[in-house]
């Protein structure tokens, strides 16, 4: 489809395409020799993350990163949309029903409280964008992804040492002194290519278990091996942060 069947389609302006395309956040798949914008299915179904996105209240920098970020997955991001847009709509309920007592209030009806003048009102945060964070990581395991790829074969070879290692450990307690020198190793691996405090390998724990991705990649190594890191790693941050506690 051309630019002006798709701003016809969606609603959005010609500009606002064009504009999407130069800040890298939608190009479509084919440019002609004319330099007429050709736009796939696909095109069209990024778009309308876009969109949903913008719905929320999103900034297109916020909306850019969280889709070019390794850990995104489309099924996921439709579920969340939905989980969001619904509570959305509670609090435009709120407010619409704000909005009526304040009618009544004014012709004199009903008496009003401050308080209740402004129920459903609230600009102190996005949650919506605090629930993409938590869905999709911080940046820093985005950073160590992207340059745990960079490394290479090599690198994820000796990942995939470690895990290993911790597998063959795993029916130990996690406090033990061999659990704890595995857990150490893969600290230390993890920083060659990231930058992780103790505070933050201890996050990275919690959440090989919260993210069922992290479980089933680690898991493959052992059964039970991302629970056994989770506690493994907490007990090496909160015993290393008391040695060091600016960490």
């Amino acid at each position: 489809m051309k630019v002006k069947e798709v701003a016809d389609l969606v609603g959005v302006s010609v500009r606002t395409l064009h504009h999407y395309d130069e800040i890298g956040l939608l190009s479509p798949d084919e440019v002609t020799e004319s330099g007429y914008r050709l736009y796939s299915d696909d095109n069209l179904e990024t778009l309308q993350q876009i969109l949903f996105f913008r719905e929320l209240g999103f900034p297109l920098k916020k909306i850019k990163e969280i889709m070019s970020r390794p850990t995104y997955d489309r099924q996921e991001a439709l579920e969340m949309h939905h989980k969001m847009l619904v509570e959305k709509r509670k609090r435009l309920d709120q407010v619409i029903a704000t909005v009526q007592r304040t009618i009544q209030h004014t012709r004199g009806e009903i008496k009003m409280s401050n308080k209740e003048k402004f129920q459903g009102f609230d600009f102190s945060h996005n949650p919506y964008e605090q629930e993409a964070r938590e869905r999709w990581g911080d940046q820093a395991v985005d950073e160590s992804n992207a340059k745990a790829k960079a490394f290479g074969k090599e690198m994820q070879d000796r990942m995939n040492e470690v895990y290993m290692n911790l597998a063959a450990v795993r029916h130990l307690a996690p406090e033990s002194e061999e659990a704890q020198t595995a857990i150490e190793a893969w600290y230390r691996l993890l920083n060659e290519f990231g930058s992780y405090s103790l505070g933050a390998f201890k996050g990275l724990g919690q959440m090989y278990v919260e993210d069922e991705r992290f479980t089933k990649n680690i898991d493959q190594f052992g059964e039970g091996l991302s629970v056994f890191m989770r506690d493994g790693m907490a007990i090496y941050a909160d015993k290393h942060q008391s040695k060091h506690p600016s960490e």
